[in-house]
Order: structure tokens, then sequence, then C-alpha cells
């Protein structure tokens, strides 16, 4: 398994892309009420190889950055950290060079992180996960001289909880619905591409997407077959990486992590930076 998704795109970015989808999401998880005449201006990168980070959505609207993650997966603590280096990275985009050195103030717009969190594990309607919880000195010294902090609001939107949330925006109702039939099917014995299948046939026979499903249907079969296997093999490295004694698996498991460490250092990280974000340890590395 590589560090990243070969640049696919993935079911929830496909569906937010849309800017009048992307206004009704946003609307229901800030609280908000932008209508049509609030334009909504996509750039969302598509080239990201940091481990577990998928930037389904990156977008624009009245003056606010926002960064919008859809997370099938146990959420890591390193979340704001991630999310940091890939911020960077925008802001980059958006700021010329030479205006970076200017006397005078640059307005950048203001930015916003939203996971949005579709996993199995148990988890509230919503957390907040700090960057400064991972520093090191959390003395006064840092108040005094000044630092830097990075919030991540973390937003459940499985089906079994946060109805108020999904009560908001009917699309991102039908989207947690979709998934958790897709879920059911699997958990009752079905093959992955077999429960993606009949879960697009419920949700059309009960005005779940139904549109959208209806006119991509094999785009979506593709598209959720490749997310669902890619979940699934990180959750077996993951429990083999618990295993002890079994070398053909040890083997394997240094194999994966090497390619992982050394498309991260390509990219310009150091060691203790792949440290944080992959959860690998300076010495494995």
């Amino acid at each position: 398994m590589g560090a990243n998704r070969e640049f696919k795109s993935s079911l929830f970015s496909e569906l937010f892309s849309d800017p009048v989808r992307l206004r009704e999401l946003y609307n229901a998880i800030a609280n908000t009420n932008y209508g049509e005449d609030t334009p909504v201006e996509l750039n969302t990168l598509e080239d990201i190889l940091i481990k577990d980070l998928k930037n389904d959505v990156s977008f624009v609207i009245d003056d606010k950055f926002v960064v919008l993650i859809e997370h099938q997966s146990t959420l890591s603590e390193n979340m704001p950290l991630r999310i940091l280096l890939y911020i960077a990275r925008l802001y980059e985009r958006i700021a010329k060079y030479e205006d970076v050195y200017r006397d005078r103030l640059l307005k950048i717009p203001t930015p916003e992180f939203i996971v949005l969190y579709n996993g199995e594990k148990k988890f509230p309607d919503e957390r907040i996960y700090r960057l400064s919880d991972a520093y090191k000195t959390s003395d006064e010294s840092v108040e005094k001289f000044g630092s830097m902090e990075l919030t991540v609001r973390v937003v459940n939107i499985n089906p079994n909880g946060n109805a108020e949330l999904l009560g908001k925006s009917s699309t991102l109702a039908g989207y947690s619905e979709f998934i958790e039939q897709i879920r059911r099917n699997k958990n009752s014995g079905m093959e992955l591409l077999e429960a993606i299948k009949q879960a697009i046939e419920y949700c059309i026979d009960n005005g779940v997407l139904s549109a959208f499903l209806t006119e991509r249907r094999s785009e979506v079969e593709n598209m959720l077959y490749t997310e669902f296997d890619i979940d699934v093999a990180k959750a077996v490295w993951q429990e083999e990486a618990r295993e002890e004694g079994r070398e053909e698996e040890r083997l394997k498991q240094i194999e994966e992590r090497r390619k992982i460490v050394n498309a991260l250092r390509s990219q310009g990280f150091d060691d203790e930076k792949i440290a944080g974000l992959t959860g690998i340890s300076l010495e494995t590395i």
C-alpha cells in the first residue's frame, strides 16, 4: 500500500465539489445562511502525499479558507500538525512571493479546518483537536513570547448521531445513509462490490442521492471499491503491526513503512516530521 491514493477523487469530493451542494453543507456545519448569490471558489489540491490525509474539498467562501476532509478510519491526534503542513501549501498558491515581503500587511482568507468523521468507532458528535496539545513546552513563556494555534473541528456525521446537523443538509444525510448501507451489507456477509451495488440500488429506490447515483453509478462503484479496499488494507496493516513472531508479515510491514518514509523524504520532510505524521518512531525511521 502506497502513501497516497494516486490522486483519485473520492466519492465525497465528487459529491461536494458541486457549489450548490457545498454551500448547503457549509451552511449546515457553520450554522450560516449563504444563498446562491454567495460565490464558492474551489481550490482543492490534488497532489497530496501525506499518509492518511486526503484533502477532499478546499474552498473559499466569504473570505474564509475552508479545508473540508471526510475521514472513515481512526482519527489521529496529529491531525492539526498534518493540516498545518497542508495549509501552508494552499496559502503558497494564493500569495504572490513578492507580496509576502512587502511592508504593507497582506490580507489572507481566514482559515477553517473541518473533519467529518464517518468511521465505525464510537465518537462524540463533535470534538476540537488543537495543535498546542502537541507542544513539548506548556509554561508561561509560550504565551509571553507568542505561539501558534491551529484548531480542527471534528464532526461526527454517522446517521446514529448528530441528528440536528444531518437535518440541515439533505445531501450530507443522504451520503451518511449511503455509506451506512454499504457497511450493513458488508457486515451481513456480502462481498465488497456486491455490498456497494446493493446500497446503490437501495438508495435509488428510496430517494437517497438518487439523481447523483443514477447518473454516475459506475463511477461511484469504482471510487468506493477503491476507498473501502484501502481502508481495509490500513486496518490489516495496523493489526499486523501488533502481532509478533510472524516473520513474513514483519518483513512486509518494514517494506511498506520504508516506501512511506522514502515518499515523504522525497517531498522534503525530515525524519522528525515524518515521525510525527506517520506515528513511526525515529528509531525505526
